[in-house]
């Protein structure tokens, strides 16, 4: 292995994106982390404010981390805590994904992304009505107009990051900017 390649490892998804029939608006990430891996879900890292903007823009409360206690005092098992943030986002008509489906990556560092293969975004558009892509961070804005833009036909809206690295941004200021793109939408509930 060259040197240039150390710390290197090509890195699958790993699992499945959030979307349905309802979904209006997709935001994209740019690649899992190591903690999301490990907890085959987005955005993992509790400090990482993804979760807190997205409760907030939609008008809801803040779905549970695995640990935190729920109304029963109980603790939220990592299945529990992933349910919530599922149901939080498919209820508020937004898709979640990752522009990029595998690549070589050295830990969760974005800078260190290369040999991307994007995503099959066929998989939600040709399923959901999306009128919006919002990508969160420069990473994912970058990859997703490089990639994915050509495919959709729509124009990111790029919005700050909202994981702890980015920490110019305050929770107010990320959730003021983001909510210029998501907001609650009514979703038409289907009985099945």
């Amino acid at each position: 292995m060259a040197a240039s390649d150390e710390g290197y490892q090509h890195i699958e998804h790993g699992f499945e994106p959030v979307f349905d029939e309802r979904s209006s608006v997709l935001v994209l990430g740019s690649f899992p982390s190591v903690l999301s891996r490990a907890n085959a879900f987005y955005y993992g890292n509790p400090q990482n404010r993804f979760w807190r903007v997205m409760a907030a823009c939609l008008g809801v409360p803040v779905p549970p981390n695995e640990g935190d206690p729920l109304a029963d005092s109980e603790p939220a098992t990592l299945d529990a805590s992933i349910a919530a943030k599922r149901s939080m986002l498919l209820n508020g008509g937004v898709a979640l994904w990752d522009v990029i489906e595998s690549c070589d990556i050295k830990g969760s560092s974005d800078a260190s992304i290369r040999n991307v293969v994007p995503i099959d975004i066929g998989r939600i558009t040709a399923v959901a009505p999306i009128e919006a892509v919002v990508c969160n961070g420069g990473t994912a804005g970058r990859l997703y107009h490089r990639y994915l833009e050509s495919l959709t036909g729509i124009k990111a809206q790029v919005m700050p990051s909202t994981s702890p690295a980015n920490a110019a941004w305050s929770l107010d200021r990320l959730i003021a900017f983001w909510a210029t793109a998501v907001t609650w939408r009514p979703q038409p509930h289907h009985d099945i």
